[in-house]
């Protein structure tokens, strides 16, 4: 569909018409005067009838220069079809403690010990790839939740900034309470059948403003469901000049809170105990059924105001060689002889 952006451009197109009457020359040497070139372009020194044909021949290829040059200021554009977007898939904030507790080097990666942190990237990393056609997005918490990446399609940012979290960054606490107080806050604006968050935590909730059951429950009126990860291993040993002594790291997650969260807003806890236990469980999420969301479309624009303007220019161009032509033309005619 052809659409003018500045249709009231139009509206200068009889203005060489206006002049035209407001002056009304009576003599064309006296045009010839204020433009000779348009002069010998229309043939001055030829006979009458040939003199006539060119001045109508210039008037036509002068009107179409003016003509195409309003009709380029007018900014014409071409409308294409309408293009549907992908739009099925659920909004999914990803809620991630990056509290001092998650330093703890109680995961197997490779067969190496690494930090909790470490494994929730290599893991979480990977779901985000996956997670075509939804809108993803990062909240990071510790004695404060931020967040970190809104809703995006773009899930190769989303990873990057998550690989990017530091440890300590949000403060040394575990704000959980306030952490869904965010999400809610962030998933309002959309659809209720798509509102998802994963939280992801290593103990139990000790900072922030909001009690964690309290923000389940707002987030149960915001219609968001929440699925709750527990990580951390229940056995470390430790060894010691006095010998081996096996120890419980994950003594402070509070499993019966995130459990209490995630019922209350019809999601699921989970407990994950070393990667391959959090992999198995982002597989879990990532079967859950897709809610399809109204199609979202958009036309795509061809801009189209340089066609009467290359029209306009080759015009003039092909005019100014014409009346050069002439003007030589009648330079040599007019030399006397010797």
């Amino acid at each position: 569909m052809l659409e003018l952006l500045w249709p009231w451009a139009l509206t200068l197109a009889p203005l060489p018409l206006l002049y035209r009457w407001l002056r009304k020359a009576a003599d064309i040497r006296l045009r010839a005067l204020r433009a000779p070139l348009l002069a010998h372009a229309a043939g001055e020194s030829s006979s009458a009838a040939s003199n006539s044909l060119r001045k109508s021949l210039l008037l036509i290829v002068l009107s179409l220069i003016w003509l195409s040059t309003v009709l380029a200021l007018s900014r014409p554009i071409w409308i294409g079809e309408p293009v549907a977007l992908p739009t099925n898939g659920r909004d999914i904030l990803l809620a991630v403690d990056i509290s001092g507790s998650m330093e703890r080097e109680d995961m197997q990666l490779g067969g190496n010990s690494v930090n909790r942190l470490v494994a929730v990237k290599a893991v979480v990393g990977e779901f985000v790839l996956e997670r075509q056609g939804d809108r993803l997005g990062l909240i990071l918490f510790g004695e404060k939740a931020y967040l970190q990446t809104p809703l995006t399609f773009d899930r190769k940012t989303m990873q990057t900034l998550l690989y990017e979290a530091q440890l300590g960054f949000a403060g040394n606490g575990t704000a959980i309470g306030d952490a869904i107080g965010l999400s809610v806050k962030r998933l309002q604006e959309r659809p209720e059948n798509h509102r998802v968050v994963i939280l992801l935590t290593d103990g139990a909730n000790n900072a922030g403003e909001l009690d964690p059951l309290k923000a389940a429950e707002l987030a149960s009126r915001a219609k968001v469901k929440i699925y709750t990860i527990g990580i951390g291993a229940e056995v470390m040993e430790t060894r010691s000049i006095f010998g081996t002594r096996t120890t419980n790291p994950s003594a402070d997650l509070d499993e019966k809170t995130l459990a209490g969260i995630a019922d209350a807003t019809g999601g699921k806890f989970f407990r994950a105990r070393n990667p391959q236990e959090l992999a198995a469980i982002y597989k879990e999420l990532n079967r859950l059924e897709p809610i399809e969301q109204d199609a979202e479309t958009i036309r795509p624009i061809a801009a189209l105001y340089h066609w009467p303007l290359a029209l306009a220019f080759v015009l003039s161009l092909l005019l100014g060689l014409f009346s050069f032509s002439n003007t030589g033309t009648g330079a040599g005619k007019g030399k006397p002889n010797a």
